[in-house]
């Protein structure tokens, strides 16, 4: 399969140098800037697996002019909508999309944009940044992908892009369950973006404090809560892990989100923490602490449009 990665940022920069490494036909669509760096640099890893680099190919928006196989979106939310439009002629009667975005609400633009056939569900766990060299440097050993079809059963060519991202560096599964994986991320992220940036600390540090511990499962209530009444029940596997997860002493896991607020960057927080939020305003559930940490993060972002003139 010819492979598209759309951007080389720390999603689709990782998993991309994972399949250039593994000898996939993959092409990196990136801007101007960035192409230049990678062209002098390569494209740089660093990781608790070994560090490695690889020389990418890559496209501008300008010069993409036919279809691909696979078209692999890992940009952040707010780009996607500028982003679907670059990628377009990419996109032909069997291109199959995934995106590896966090929440959920790009899964409906990318149908109404290309058709639902086209589109599968998908989610990255993997904890990974850019340096200020665009390096691209993973934090923590999970390195997931874990995608299928929204109407759920294993398709052919499900089972084709797993062999095809089976790949030393990225651990995928195909799911029959794709929507039930998703609502459990999107519950999992909803909850460390908003402990994290809330109180402006790692897991560990949050732990470390009187209240710290019920704080977290408060909120992590609250998002189970909306998830359940929208008929994705977590499951008990899930609740296990998250809670191993979320009372690691000393943990330095945080989100990617509070690290986009250390550096003074625009957020995610209404594509992940907003869409929680509203979605427990339409069924009629109380979600204060989740309330409390959009306006926290909301109130971050007014700031920083304010500095910016």
């Amino acid at each position: 399969m010819r492979v598209l990665v759309i951007g080389a940022g720390a999603l689709g920069g990782y998993y991309g140098a994972c399949l250039v490494r593994a000898g996939r036909d993959v092409t990196f669509l990136v801007r101007e800037t960035r192409a230049e760096q990678l062209r002098q640099n390569g494209l740089r890893v660093v990781s608790p697996h070994g560090d490695f680099a690889v020389q990418p190919n890559t496209l501008l928006a300008s010069d993409l002019k036919e279809p691909f196989d696979l078209v692999l979106v890992g940009v952040k939310a707010y780009s996607l909508d500028d982003a679907m439009s670059q990628f377009a002629p990419a996109v032909g009667t069997s291109t199959m999309i995934l995106p590896i975005l966090n929440g959920l609400k790009h899964v409906d633009a990318l149908a109404t944009r290309f058709g639902a056939a086209r589109v599968l569900g998908g989610l990255a766990n993997v904890s990974a940044g850019l340096d200020a060299d665009g390096r691209v440097v993973q934090f923590m050993a999970n390195q997931t992908i874990i995608f299928g079809e929204i109407e759920g059963a294993l398709s052919e060519r499900a089972l084709a892009l797993e062999m095809l991202l089976g790949v030393p560096g990225i651990d995928v599964r195909a799911s029959e369950a794709i929507m039930q994986d998703m609502w459990e991320k999107f519950v999992q992220l909803s909850t460390l973006a908003g402990i994290t940036c809330l109180m402006r600390a790692s897991i560990g540090d949050i732990l470390a404090v009187p209240n710290g511990e019920q704080s977290i499962f408060r909120l992590f209530a609250e998002c189970c809560a909306v998830a359940t009444a929208s008929g994705y029940e977590p499951r008990a596997p899930f609740i296990e892990f998250d809670r191993k997860l979320f009372t690691t002493l000393d943990s330095p896991l945080k989100a990617s989100m509070l690290r986009d607020i250390e550096r003074g960057s625009v957020t995610e927080s209404e594509h992940i923490l907003g869409d929680m939020a509203n979605r427990a305003r339409r069924l009629g559930i109380e979600t204060p602490l989740l309330d409390l940490a959009r306006a926290h993060v909301a109130a971050y972002e007014v700031g920083r449009r304010r500095a910016a003139g």
